[in-house]
């Protein structure tokens, strides 16, 4: 192997290296931000009690599973009245998912519907908000 295809190799290697640190770093900084919103956002609501920031670590762990594992799943189930309700009903498969995540998670209670209703209306919009800066830069 000569000297030019060493470079290239050791290019190519540190560029991917360089791409697998920015993509742990935005996977690790979502999460803590995300964790950091539930834990405020529980903080303004009293119908929503956490433990902590471990927990609210947790909270954002388990939620983004759920929406990306058990979310799909109820969205095709319920499109029937999704769509009969013009897309509101998925406010409802939200409320359900944050008291499922509540249901799991120790130290992290929902009073009831209306508050996991109201939790998870403030947590997409403040997510969207705080978030979209960060979409935009990359």
């Amino acid at each position: 192997m000569g000297f030019t295809e060493r470079r290239e190799i050791e290019f190519i290697i540190g560029n991917y290296q360089k791409i697998c640190y920015n993509i742990n770093m935005n996977i690790i900084i979502n999460w803590s931000i995300s964790a950091l919103i539930i834990l405020v956002v529980a903080y303004l609501l009293p119908g929503v009690a956490i433990s902590g920031f471990f927990v609210a670590l947790v909270v954002a762990l388990v939620l983004g599973l759920i929406n990306a594992l058990v979310r799909p799943l109820f969205i095709v189930m319920t499109l029937p009245i999704t769509v009969f309700t013009f897309g509101l009903f998925i406010f409802v498969i939200n409320a359900l998912l944050i008291m499922l995540t509540a249901y799991i998670v120790p130290g992290f209670k929902v009073s009831g519907f209306l508050w996991a209703l109201i939790f998870s209306l403030i947590l997409s919009l403040v997510n969207s908000f705080v978030k979209a800066p960060i979409k935009n830069n990359r």
